[in-house]
Formats: C-alpha cells, structure tokens, sequence
C-alpha cells in the first residue's frame, strides 16, 4: 500500500479496491498520509470521481478509521440528518418525539456551517448545557431519556475530520463522492438501524436546482443502503426559513413554542413528515402515514417537552427548562425593527445572505475561534407569499450594539425582494427518495 500508488490509480481513473481505500482513511487518521497526498487524493476524486461502489467503500473506510458505536437498547436505533439550510431546528422536535415513538435516538450533531446554522450551537444557548459528553454517558441518556443530541468525540471518523479541513483549502468541498462519504462515515459510525435524510434545497440551502438536491439525495441512500443502514431521504424547500427566525436562542423559543403547543407551521409539518418516514423504516409504524400522526400525537399532547426537558437537564441544563423557557434564554441588548418602504408581497428571500447577515452579528463562525453570542439573530422574518404594508416590520433584529444593527438592517433589505403581485410559494416537500 502507497498514497502515490493510490492516487496513480485515481488520476487514470481507476477506482481503488476497498482495502486501498482502507489503507489510505487509516493514513488520513493517523498521519501516514500527507496533507499534500491528501489534497491530491481529493482533486483526482473530484475530477474522476468513484462510483456507486467506491463512493460506498470510502464511506467505510472512513466510518472505520475511529470507533463505531454498538448499543443493548431497548428499541431500534434511529437517526437523521440535515444537508443544512436557515432557520431549520427540526432536530430539536424530532429527537424527542422519535423517543415517544419507541426510537433510541443518539443524534451526532454539528456546529454552524457558513450560512447555516448548528443544531449544537442552539442547544447551547440554554445556560449550563454542554454537548460534550462521554461515550458511555451518551448510551445512559439514550438508554434512560430515549434520546441525546450531542457532538462527536475525535474518535468518530477521525479520516473525514482531517479530509474535510483539507477539502476546505483545496477548492474540493463540491464532489458528490466526497460529500457522500463525509456525511455518512459520521452517521453510520453510530450504527442505525434506520436514518432519514432531509435534502434541503433552495436559497438558504446549498443544494440550489432540484437536479442537484435529487442527485444528491439518491447517492446518499444508495450508499447507506449498501453499508447496511435502511435509508431514505426527503428533498425539502428552503426558499425560505422553516421558522420566522435566525439564530441559536431565538431558534430555540420558536422550538419552545411548538413542543409546548403554542403554534404549529412548517417546522412541525417536516419533523412530522420525516419521522413518519423513518419510524416506517424502523418497523415501528406500519406506514408513513401512521408515523407521521404519531409524531404529531407526541409534539401536541405534551409528551415530547417532557422527554426535551429531561435531556436538558440531563446535559447540564436548567431541570426546570420546559415549564418557564422564556426566563433561562439569553436576550439581546438592541432590539431593532426594520420596516417596509413601500406596499407589496415578499417575492423572495435570499437564505444565504439573511443567514450570513446572523453570522455577522455575532450568531455563527467567520473563522473557527470566533465566540457565538447566542441572543443575537432574526425575529419575526416576513413569509414568501406574505402582503405587507408600508411601515408593516420585515423583520426584527436581535443585536449586541447599535452599529451593528444599523449594519444588519441594510442586509436584510437586500435579501428581501417585495413585487406588486404575489408569487406561487413551493410546496414543503418537493420528493421522497428511497
């Protein structure tokens, strides 16, 4: 085994066997591969690409190169993941409300990503709470509350970590292979039994054409299916954020709102549509249908606050979170209206820029050493489709000082187009894969 020798074969657009591929995720990890070896193994890969077969084998092989959680659970392990999008915390319903269904759900989550927001991020808003947990405290919550949603320890794919720094820096992010393979190593190092994906698509995603999104979707099912993980995917809308607002706190009051019954919209409408999906997949319903009105069943009735609440406690929130939310989040010292300047209908919203417009303000990550200020954001975001009157607010703007309020309010004018008539808004769902 030798990296040239790999990467040789790659650049002739052979696709390397699977103990190559193993060979070289163990060198990622441990170091026996260079950074320079592993940016050349990322160019070949995005130029040549792998197929069905070595696009699966990687995604072992980096599944592999670090530990791969086994569990003695009382139900079937479930998971889901996210492409990424604005305004999108379905994982703070769905986690629990699975659990109410009889699923044992140890979600592995991220941070902020670019424009788009972290569902760790978010968690951490509430005061006390860490998401770094131990690999045996992860399987006592899961194993008493039903469900955990924590980050990843550096033992779990350890190759993905060292590979995506390096496809950061070498222009090699956008490979349908390598996105597949970074996705999945980490999801299926938790070893499911069934996985939903939700394959977000539209401005505030990075999945903009439904081509895109569908090729996307198809190669991560195809995949996980391969390795052995009963897989589907859902293709959902982001032309606009599923919760009128952007941020970690802020995000988690609109969470609040749904689990304690106060509203419903979008955000309940997916958890419920993807929960039906994989608690079909797990065995645990007889259709989706069924799944689905359970889902609803659990968020409505209360049942899944408590199990919220249990976890947030358990993760060193406050044990009292659920029944006085609004008390423990932090709030932000600028709060500042922006208002329309003419009469008209929202015709469009540009996610990525409203989502960099709350990295800005302090909500996420320019480089990764920033501190996230978890009050500042986006409230009460106008919806596609709406009709607006002059001096009626867009948007309200959650700061930590003046200047940088006044700075906001100028991008969320741009991403905010209004037009004379109003415009057809996208259906939720776009397809179902899998």
């Amino acid at each position: 085994m030798d990296a040239r020798a790999i990467i040789a074969r790659l650049r002739r657009r052979e696709v390397p066997d699977a103990e190559q591929l193993r060979w070289f995720a163990r060198g990622l990890a441990d170091g026996t591969v260079s950074d320079a070896q592993a940016g050349a193994f990322a160019m070949a890969v995005c130029m040549g690409g792998l197929g069905a077969e070595g696009r699966a084998g990687l995604t072992l092989a980096m599944r592999d190169s670090g530990d791969v959680l086994r569990w003695d659970l009382p139900g079937p392990v479930i998971d889901k993941h996210s492409t990424g999008g604005v305004g999108d915390c379905v994982s703070l319903v769905l986690a629990p409300a699975l659990a109410e269904c009889g699923a044992c759900v140890p979600m592995i989550s991220g941070r902020g990503l670019g424009h788009t927001g972290g569902t760790l991020d978010k968690l951490e808003s509430i005061p006390g709470l860490s998401t770094e947990v131990s690999r045996d405290k992860l399987a006592g919550m899961v194993a008493d509350i039903g469900c955990a949603i924590v980050g990843a320890t550096a033992r779990i794919a350890p190759a993905d970590r060292r590979l995506y720094a390096i496809r950061d820096v070498t222009a090699t992010v956008e490979s349908l292979d390598l996105i597949t393979a970074s996705i999945l190593s980490k999801k299926l190092a938790v070893s499911p039994a069934a996985l939903v994906l939700d394959v977000k698509l539209g401005s505030g995603a990075f999945m903009k054409s439904l081509d895109e999104a569908r090729a996307l979707a198809q190669a991560l099912c195809d995949t996980a299916n391969m390795a052995g993980c009963r897989t589907s995917a859902v293709i959902s809308d982001m032309n606009q954020p599923l919760v009128p607002a952007l941020g970690n706190a802020l995000e988690v009051a609109e969470v609040m709102g749904i689990l304690c019954g106060a509203r419903e919209g979008p955000l309940l409408q997916l958890a419920a549509a993807l929960g039906g999906v994989v608690l079909a997949d797990a065995g645990l319903t007889g259709t989706e249908q069924e799944g689905a009105a359970r889902i609803l069943s659990a968020v409505r009735d209360g049942r899944a606050a408590e199990r919220f609440g249990r976890m947030i406690a358990a993760l060193g929130g406050p044990p009292g979170f659920v029944s006085d939310w609004a008390r423990f989040l932090p709030e932000a010292t600028v709060i500042h209206e922006v208002t329309a300047r003419s009469d008209g209908y929202v015709t469009a919203l540009d996610g990525v820029a409203l989502g960099l417009c709350v990295v800005a303000l302090g909500g996420g990550r320019q480089v990764e050493s920033d501190v996230v200020d978890p009050a500042v954001g986006l409230s009460g975001l106008v919806r596609l489709g709406q009709k607006v009157d002059r001096g009626q607010p867009l948007a309200v703007i959650h700061a930590g000082r003046e200047e940088a309020a006044q700075r906001a309010e100028t991008a969320v004018r741009a991403a905010i187009d209004l037009g004379p008539d109003p415009v057809r808004v996208p259906e939720l769902i776009h397809e179902r894969i899998g």
